[in-house]
């Protein structure tokens, strides 16, 4: 499976693959925008759910990556995450923000609400307005429901900073966001 997909090399540590997917076009049949945040997680740090090794939960973290994985939060919410480093290494990227660009008539049906700044602002929110579920586990990337788009040439500035929502492993700057972007899930805290 070739792990290149819209310029990034999946098979790349998580953190790289993280900074190199803001201003990406995620689309999944035809609904998204551009990915203003993004989470890294590797087994090696406890906040990642591959830190215990595989479970029937997080097997798909351990396949080839450029793959996805797509679990429920708290029994509440759907989150989509980007595989990521060699077959059975248990590393990915957990999408937390778009700006939404096309399909945005599903994304408010979906979301029932018309603020474009809140329709994918945050994973569950992210998720609902895509209509990603379980059904979108363990997917590859490359091939529909999902379409990914290189970023355009024009330069971006990505800000680096702790990840937020966990007690474990906080210290690490692993989120990346874009400079400015308004459809962050929460501000940007520089490390």
């Amino acid at each position: 499976m070739d792990k290149l997909i819209a310029g990034i090399d999946f098979s790349a540590p998580s953190a790289e693959v993280a900074r190199q997917l803001i201003g990406v076009t995620l689309l999944v049949d035809g609904v998204g925008g551009r990915i203003v945040e993004a989470e890294a997680y590797d087994r090696t740090e406890p906040a990642a759910h591959s830190y215990n090794g595989p479970t029937p939960r997080n097997f798909s973290m351990f396949g080839p990556p450029g793959r996805s994985y797509v679990y429920r939060s708290h029994g509440l919410h759907w989150c989509l995450n980007f595989v990521c480093r060699e077959e059975g290494h248990g590393a990915g990227v957990l999408i937390r923000a778009l700006e939404p660009l096309a399909g945005l008539d599903a994304m408010r049906a979906r979301r029932g609400l018309d603020d474009g700044r809140l329709l994918c602002s945050g994973p569950g929110r992210l998720c609902q307005a895509l209509g990603v579920t379980r059904a979108h586990n363990n997917l590859a990337l490359a091939a529909p429901p999902f379409t990914l788009l290189a970023r355009e040439a024009a330069a971006i500035e990505v800000l680096a900073g702790p990840r937020i929502g966990i007690s474990k492993a906080v210290e690490l700057p692993w989120r990346f966001g874009l400079a400015g972007s308004r459809f962050l899930s929460k501000p940007m805290r520089e490390a």
